[in-house]
């Protein structure tokens, strides 16, 4: 497993990623939603955000997209959830800005039990306009060793 920094050519397996764990994670997103943010994932959000992914034998199988010390996405084709993967990634985070802060669904359980089990702890919950859902914007303290 590698990490490395976002290269034009890993586009695709960025979107892909991104689509299968957003249709996982958030079920109440509509398909015309998707198919809007995916191209603002390509288009806006990945060319002004310092994005890593991970190489796993050859192919990105997810990645993480920061602004600052403010984690923008995180996210792993679902076979890699849960086997340390988005850890080493939310870690290359971590060593990069130290304290950390993140935004994530109320309804997303699997990424609100990913951020808790890292240590992310609760700031606020705020309406998300687009989608009418809640968000809740969590922080990560490092400890300084």
């Amino acid at each position: 497993m590698k990490i490395r920094q976002y290269e034009n050519s890993d586009l695709d397996a960025v979107l892909s990623s991104w689509e299968i764990a957003t249709r996982l994670a958030h079920p109440f997103m509509t398909n015309e939603f998707i198919a809007q943010e995916r191209i603002n994932v390509a288009e806006i959000y990945i060319p002004n955000t310092n994005t890593w992914v991970v190489d796993i034998d050859g192919n990105v199988e997810g990645f993480i997209a920061l602004m600052g010390n403010e984690v923008g996405a995180i996210f792993l084709q679902p076979d890699y959830h849960g086997k340390g993967v988005g850890k080493a990634l939310m870690d290359k985070a971590q060593e990069l800005h130290g304290d950390l802060e993140v935004e994530v669904f109320k309804e997303n359980s699997i990424g609100r039990k990913f951020y808790s089990r890292y240590g992310f702890e609760y700031l606020e919950e705020k309406l998300h306009e687009p989608t009418g859902q809640q968000v809740l914007r969590l922080k990560f303290t490092a400890r300084n060793s």
